[in-house]
């Protein structure tokens, strides 16, 4: 990203006054124009105070020279960085957020109907779809509004977010994501926002799924009728710790399982989502993750991933959904997102949060998700 920008001859007065003005923050001993690309200029020294606290105020004052700064490791010196660009935002059109998410309500409302229409109740009228539709979008809510106040807190511009509607579908919604407007300004501020979605949503989906399941029936499974498609959720680990403190038994066995209502139904979504989101590639929440704790070492996930999902693909029920998932990491999960100081390593507080979060994506992902069951 930073590569394409135009080279421009920089003045030297302006280098010169770049450095007078960081003097205080950043003691340089040599400088470098055109590197390391052509149009930047590469300064190198050390800190004279602590970047984690003050890098708002260094990177005011290369904005106001115009430029944005980066910190890097060069072997065993430090380079501050001035890319000749400051990243102006523009206001998002929220209108456009508001159409999204109303549409996505009438989709998850839609389904929910749908849904209990299948149940006891016989119901179909779309406002029988609420339980669902208030589930549901609570909890891609959380999540994404855990990203949006994480990048709030840490000034860095961001969407308000967008809801994806898909009507015709037993989820109702693609999900949720918001835009991030300019890089983050370091490891710990990229670790608080990809994390803040999936811990945030998973607080609201683990109360929803305990009390749908707690609110569901145990039954038997049967065989499904003339013309009947019967859908089965698969388990992920914690799902399965649900359903043994709920009911005393791990399910489906002996023929029963839990039929689950609308509460419980998007409960699991939700927790097949966050899994979904935490796989430690690209500019997923777990590749903003990997990242912070492995650094550039994180890309070395991106075959065995892939590698991973081919081999359920190849050995499940679950071909058609695994196989757009490598399609889309395959295109989309190479690179991940660089803080602008790419030195200031992670606090202890946030370095066991970010190993929490990894081992939560083993915790909630499902192996196989769905399994249709026809006559």
């Amino acid at each position: 990203m930073y590569n394409s920008l135009r080279a421009q001859a920089i003045p030297l007065e302006k280098v010169e006054a770049l450095r007078h003005d960081i003097a205080d923050i950043f003691a340089v001993y040599d400088t470098t124009l055109d590197r390391p690309h052509p149009g930047q200029v590469r300064f190198r020294g050390q800190f004279l105070r602590d970047p984690a606290e003050h890098f708002d105020e260094l990177r005011r004052r290369f904005e106001y020279h115009g430029f944005t700064p980066l910190v890097r490791q060069e072997e065993d010196r430090l380079a501050l960085i001035a890319l000749p660009v400051v990243f102006e935002t523009r206001p998002s059109n929220w209108l456009i957020n508001l159409v999204l998410f109303v549409a996505t309500v009438l989709s998850t409302l839609l389904v929910g109907s749908n849904y209990a229409a299948l149940g006891p109740e016989g119901a179909s009228a779309m406002l029988r779809g609420w339980p669902f539709s208030l589930s549901i979008m609570l909890i891609l809510g959380a999540h994404e509004l855990g990203h949006y106040f994480a990048a709030r807190y840490h000034k860095v511009p961001v969407t308000l977010p967008y809801f994806i509607p898909l009507p015709f579908s037993i989820i109702g919604t693609l999900g949720a994501f918001i835009r991030l407007k300019a890089p983050v300004k370091n490891k710990r501020a990229l670790l608080d926002v990809g994390a803040a979605g999936p811990l945030a949503g998973l607080v609201f989906a683990l109360p929803i799924l305990l009390y749908g399941l707690l609110t569901s029936e145990v039954a038997p499974t049967g065989a499904p009728t003339a013309g009947q498609v019967i859908i089965l959720e698969g388990n992920s680990i914690l799902y399965a710790l649900a359903k043994f403190a709920v009911f005393g038994r791990f399910l489906p066995g002996d023929g029963l399982d839990v039929h689950l209502n609308q509460f419980a139904w998007a409960g699991w979504i939700g927790l097949l989502v966050t899994g979904l989101n935490l796989f430690p590639v690209g500019q997923l929440d777990g590749g903003h993750i990997a990242y912070v704790l492995f650094g550039k070492r994180a890309r070395r996930f991106f075959w065995p991933v892939l590698i991973g999902l081919a081999a359920l693909m190849l050995l499940t029920e679950a071909a058609s959904m695994w196989g757009l998932w490598i399609v889309m990491l395959f295109f989309l999960g190479r690179t991940h997102a660089e803080p602008l100081d790419d030195v200031t390593p992670l606090d202890g507080k946030r370095r066991l949060v970010a190993i929490f979060t990894l081992v939560l994506f083993f915790l909630v992902f499902v192996p196989v998700p769905l399994r249709l069951i026809s006559s």
